[in-house]
């Protein structure tokens, strides 16, 4: 790697010449000394999915050498809502992967992410992170395949509207500065979180901007992209991403919501989470240049646990004013190509795609090298409220259900549309196709019918499930969009309400 791209590394892997997953403890105590590192920061996933932290001052190498290698114990029960009082205490422990320097600390600080660890010294069964691990081992050991993920993270900008150059509300969809006023903040965002280790994608403004005449308020909805990678790293690259998102907010001045509405009639913010199988390096979604039959089961694994993945990924009662019709948002269970009505659609792989390049470029004479297949299938209904290490958890349990349901191809043919079904002359398919949940208490009753398939393997302890379903249920938004019909003084406080959740 040459220097200049390696400025849009991690420090710590420009100055280990390592790749993160080799990083040993030795390896960062060099880098701490080396690079006056003072403080370390652990990380860990709190129960509504934010990040919690704990701060050290490092004051010996001793000291340091023994957090690296020991952790530290934190109070399990008001971090996690699984946990008892009467037995809270747990292990925080640094994995070394995830370390990066803080680019918002004053005093050079190293972040770690952690994994929480029972009194034995075992993994936490309801911990997020360790049920996301265990169920891509399961899948692994199930099949021989890796599943790699990315999410597509959507997120609005809150500013004081000056009326420069104003965009078209619906209309901001990869419009350029002057008009897209929070460019410079997306780029930010987009080279801090690399150098945290985020495999980034690309960044552009969405398709939301909004102007509030009750607030005069200006809201303008960017989002940020990632690049696939093993689905535990996806999982953690987004919740850094959307921390850093915040602080840069912050430091801005302006307010970054990830929340699945805004405002009625406007685009929410979703989260797709786009995935694939990889088996030696080779993705195993094509075969030669078509879509495969292992694509097309875990499509149908995702199409069929749909309705109860909803109880992970959209998690609050506004995630169900985002999933209405026209609005880019899925209501039906189905999928097809490049469709963005379908609930999982197959974006365009760069299949059949000939020699696009040399047509563009006439000059160039070069051979182009085989970079391999970037089909992915993408999963569109989940929003920023998700709990994003067990949505991730989620969705790798159903694809492994489709990669074993003996009926999975004739699942996914008789779930496949072609056509846009919000069409009024296509209601005929939209009405035959299954529909997702309208809310958080109807989810939690399809999580309680599929619980056994996400606790088979030990792999989602009861107590979260019941937890969750306790949760969603204890809104009681059953018929909500019905309720606050044209009542727009209620929806904006049930929105405000739910700005800032996860």
């Amino acid at each position: 790697m040459t220097d200049s791209f390696q400025k849009t590394v991690s420090k710590l892997m420009q100055y280990l010449d390592k790749d993160p997953a080799d990083f040993t403890r030795q390896d960062l105590v060099k880098f701490i000394e080396n690079n006056n590192i003072r403080m370390l920061k652990f990380r860990y996933i709190g129960g509504e999915g934010k990040l919690k932290t704990l701060n050290f001052v490092i004051h010996s190498k001793d000291q340091l050498e023994r957090l690296l290698a020991m952790g530290e114990r934190v109070d399990g029960s008001s971090l996690l809502p699984y946990i008892d009082a009467g037995s809270s205490d747990v292990y925080v422990i640094p994995r070394y992967k995830t370390a990066y320097v803080n680019p918002f600390c004053d005093i050079p600080t190293m972040d770690l992410l952690c994994s929480y660890y029972s009194k034995d010294g075992t993994p936490l069964s309801c911990s997020p992170e360790y049920i996301l691990k265990r169920a891509h081992g399961a899948l692994k050991d199930s099949t021989g395949l890796t599943l790699e993920a990315m999410g597509e993270l959507e997120y609005y900008v809150f500013h004081e509207d000056t009326k420069i150059y104003p965009a078209m509300a619906q209309k901001g969809y990869q419009e350029s500065s002057p008009f897209s006023k929070w460019e410079n903040l997306r780029s930010e965002a987009l080279q801090t979180i690399a150098e945290a280790g985020g495999k980034i994608k690309y960044g552009h403004s969405e398709v939301g901007n909004i102007r509030d005449d009750e607030t005069e308020m200006g809201m303008e909805q960017h989002e940020i992209e990632f690049l696939p990678v093993p689905i535990e790293d996806a999982a953690d690259q987004l919740v850094i991403a959307k921390w850093m998102l915040r602080m840069i907010g912050y430091k801005y001045g302006v307010t970054i919501s990830f929340a699945p509405k805004i405002l009625a009639g406007h685009a929410g913010n979703g989260l797709h989470v786009h995935s694939r199988l990889v088996k030696d390096g080779q993705n195993m979604m094509v075969e030669g240049e078509t879509l495969s039959d292992t694509a097309k089961k875990a499509i149908a694994g995702q199409l069929t646990l749909a309705s109860s993945l909803t109880a992970f990924g959209n998690t609050i009662p506004t995630s169900y004013l985002r999933l209405v019709p026209h609005q880019e948002a899925p209501t039906n269970i189905c999928w097809g190509d490049r469709n963005r009505s379908v609930l999982v659609r197959v974006p365009l792989g760069w299949l059949n795609v000939g020699d696009m390049v040399r047509d563009a470029n006439p000059q160039d004479n070069e051979n182009i090298p085989d970079f391999g297949s970037n089909q992915t299938i993408e999963f569109r209904c989940p929003d920023g409220s998700a709990d994003i290490h067990l949505l991730m958890a989620g969705l790798t349990i159903a694809t492994k259900h489709g990669l074993e349901m003996k009926d999975a191809l004739d699942v996914a043919n008789k779930l496949y549309v072609n056509v846009n079904i919000f069409d009024r002359e296509y209601k005929d398919i939209q009405a035959r196709l299954p529909q997702l949940p309208s809310s958080c208490y109807e989810s939690a009753g399809h999580l309680l019918k599929d619980r056994h398939i996400y606790e088979k393997d030990g792999i989602f302890p009861p107590m979260v499930i019941d937890e969750l379903v306790k949760r969603l249920k204890s809104y009681e938004d059953q018929d909500l969009s019905e309720r606050l019909y044209r009542r727009e003084g209620e929806i904006r406080r049930l929105v405000q309400g739910f700005m800032h959740y996860s």
